[in-house]
């Protein structure tokens, strides 16, 4: 086989790790993780970073490996993962890159648009409305500057938010105007496998998840981290809802509803962003049989 970089994808709870490692344990390599959100290692439970038994002795690079005050981007991680991804392929000639952030796993296959640097001040100043005024004006701000990105972005996302809203006031620009659509890397074979499962079974499944988060102890990891809640790094689903309950916004039991509610929202989205891109090869979770033979085909 020709240098070959397997790419599993597919929304949260739909059993990407179990894949990555299955495949990754089969043609004797590495797996690259490209979860942003299981980039932090005090966010262990919420994020569902999966565990020493789960890993099952595969070495796994970009896991828990960041503190919560650190930002990462996707450009960030594309060049720490690059240097990565060359010493598996010359070692093993085949690397496994995994993740639900497509943003992330572009940024490695297809490299970044030569976007504007972060401008500190801008970036301190839109962080302030969004601590005082919440996520909707910001919204409705990008909304008056960029409608197409306005109308595609995560409007669950401030990271995201926050930084398209910074390019189209940095640039006077649009940014949904400062992206393009660049071409797949070609200096390796790229095999695109997305985990699809019905719905309703994704639904049980990320249901089940967060019980078993529940059970480990999200809640008392989120209390722990609340004097953190204004990073950037704990404005995500689940974390989010609790810090709520503990303000006194929501009872507990309303919280983790809200908390699975929000995950399948995501997951949906995630699944909209998978099925744009028709290089992506469809397989059931369990069919390894199927990601095998795709990887060794032509």
């Amino acid at each position: 086989m020709s240098r070959t970089l397997v790419v599993i994808g597919g929304p949260t709870a739909s059993g990407k790790t179990a894949a990555a490692v299955t495949l990754a344990k089969h043609f004797g390599t590495e797996v690259i993780s490209a979860d942003s959100r299981q980039f932090y290692g005090a966010m262990r439970i919420g994020t569902a970073r999966p565990t020493e038994a789960e890993l099952q002795g595969v070495k796994h690079h970009f896991l828990g490996h960041l503190p919560l005050s650190e930002t990462w981007s996707a450009g960030a991680f594309a060049r720490a993962a690059e240097p990565v991804l060359q010493e598996l392929l010359d070692k093993h000639g085949i690397a496994v890159l995994v993740g639900g952030s497509g943003l992330y796993i572009d940024a490695l296959l297809k490299g970044l648009d030569p976007l504007p640097v972060s401008d500190i001040r801008l970036r301190e100043r839109l962080q302030h409305r969004l601590k005082h005024e919440g996520l909707d004006p910001l919204l409705t701000e990008l909304e008056q500057h960029d409608r197409p990105t306005w109308e595609r972005i995560d409007k669950q996302n401030p990271h995201r938010v926050l930084r398209a809203l910074e390019v189209c006031l940095l640039t006077g620009k649009p940014y949904s105007e400062q992206r393009s659509t660049p071409v797949d890397r070609d200096d390796m074979r790229i095999v695109r496998i997305v985990l699809d499962l019905p719905r309703e079974a994704l639904y049980k499944r990320i249901d089940e998840r967060v019980d078993r988060m529940v059970q480990d102890g999200l809640v008392e990891e989120a209390r722990d981290l609340l004097p953190a809640r204004s990073l950037n790094a704990l404005q995500t689903v689940g974390y989010r809802e609790l810090f709520l309950h503990f303000d006194g916004e929501f009872g507990l039991e309303e919280a983790i509803a809200l908390v699975k509610q929000h995950t399948r929202n995501y997951a949906k989205r995630q699944g909209t962003w998978f099925r744009r891109d028709g290089n992506w090869k469809p397989c059931a979770p369990q069919d390894i049989d199927r990601m095998i033979a795709l990887v060794e085909g032509p």
